[in-house]
């Protein structure tokens, strides 16, 4: 069984190479797979020098092509998917998303934020579905045909397959665990007309997965 960690990312330099330090100790790692979705910073250098496989995109073209790039390739049985901008992110992290599919308990896990900073806790106990922190099986993957369309809306896409097409879902809980808001990469004004862009994205993929 071959498992491969895939870490969209668009301008991480901030946070990448910690998220890359602590999957390269998960021994049931096989690879550490980053696709820089047009980056214009050191994340893609980061986790070359890192002994990441980088994928280096020359334009953005939103997190589910860059999530299906990166599945593409790699033929890996279990794919774990986490975001770029982690904070906290440890060992024990990983494993608990991994087991329940390792040990196919379930076909999907989905992270959720637990004991770290209230407003991302708060968006995860409401809105588990939209985490990035997810380990799923590859046939699941493989019968999703427009994932590079999906854009932000890529969580909200793949959780509605899954239960459309009755695979089994585990929500695990990532204790002291966050990531970097918008708000604080680009600043305020930025950050928020950043939101306000991936809330749409997601809002027009609520439901219109085509399976």
């Amino acid at each position: 069984m071959l498992i491969a960690a895939v870490i969209p990312a668009y301008n991480e330099e901030k946070t990448i190479g910690r998220v890359i330090e602590v999957l390269k100790k998960v021994v049931v790692i096989d690879e550490i797979i980053v696709v820089s979705d047009g980056s214009v910073d050191r994340t893609a250098e980061i986790a070359f020098e890192l002994g990441a496989q980088v994928i280096e995109l020359k334009q953005n073209i939103g997190k589910g092509g860059a999530m299906k790039i990166g599945i593409e390739a790699t033929n890996a049985d279990i794919i774990l998917f986490l975001d770029a901008d982690l904070i906290g992110l440890q060992e024990e992290h990983i494993f608990n998303l991994l087991l329940p599919v390792i040990e196919d308990k379930a076909d999907m896990t989905i992270g959720v934020f637990g004991g770290g900073r209230v407003i991302t806790d708060l968006a995860h106990k409401f809105a588990p579905f939209l985490s990035g922190q997810r380990a799923v099986k590859r046939e699941i993957l493989d019968g999703i045909s427009d994932l590079d369309l999906t854009k932000f809306g890529v969580e909200v896409a793949l959780t509605r397959y899954v239960i459309n097409n009755n695979f089994r879902i585990e929500e695990v809980e990532l204790f002291n665990l966050t990531h970097t808001m918008k708000e604080e990469k680009l600043g305020i004004v930025k950050g928020f007309a950043a939101r306000l862009r991936m809330y749409w994205e997601i809002a027009k993929w609520v439901g219109r997965l085509r399976v």
